[in-house]
């Protein structure tokens, strides 16, 4: 998904897996929907529905294998489409709408995306304020883990699964060569931009072997 504003990467070569060279950007506009931005990446064709063949391309391209990919396809479409087109008869090809994403919105999260999927800085910075305990700005595969429990709600099944492999695959994809991730790498999967950047260095990647 496109993001909020520009953003800047240094020349540093990237190794397999890792994402480094992120600039801090400028911050999120408070009104922005910016949940629709971090969607509209897998809207491969630009026309507002994502579909699960739209979403198994777009994890290809940004580095997934097809196991994830395929896995990550159908828990996707089969757990936003139905919630993001209200009103509508259940469709068998499982397609997201886009403008609706809001909807999908899942609980056991950090709460950085309020119920109009607007960007929210200060549950953003909670992240690291709270579970950032080696290093200010970064992640270890500990403290995401104790990040993924804390937010855990009672009964609340669906949104424990769905904040699992959400941070499970951002971190499989996005951790820099240390095994962290990073704030900035964080936030750009909230607005988006993280997506552009790990599909760039994918290609790169497949066309240097």
């Amino acid at each position: 998904m496109a993001s909020s504003s520009p953003v800047s990467y240094d020349n540093k070569k990237l190794e397999e897996g890792f994402v480094v060279g992120m600039e801090e950007k400028k911050p999120i506009p408070n009104h922005e929907n910016v949940l629709q931005k971090h969607a509209a990446f897998f809207d491969l064709n630009h026309d507002g529905v994502i579909y699960p063949w739209e979403t198994f391309q777009a994890m290809r391209e940004i580095g997934s294998g097809v196991l994830l990919s395929t896995a990550a396809a159908v828990f996707i479409n089969v757990a936003l489409s139905q919630t993001t087109r209200p009103g509508k008869f259940p469709s068998p090809l499982f397609p997201i709408e886009v403008k609706n994403i809001q909807r999908g919105k899942h609980g056991s999260d950090t709460g950085a995306y309020d119920s109009e999927g607007r960007f929210v800085a200060s549950k953003f910075e909670e992240i690291f304020v709270r579970h950032a305990h080696t290093h200010p700005n970064a992640l270890t595969y500990d403290e995401l883990n104790e990040l993924i429990k804390t937010n855990r709600e009672p009964k609340d099944v669906k949104g424990r699964i769905g904040s699992f492999v959400e941070w499970k695959i951002l971190y499989k994809l996005a951790k820099d060569k240390n095994g962290l991730l990073q704030k900035e790498t964080i936030r750009g999967v909230y607005d988006g931009s993280l997506f552009e950047v790990l599909k760039k260095e994918h290609t790169k990647r497949i066309t240097s072997s």
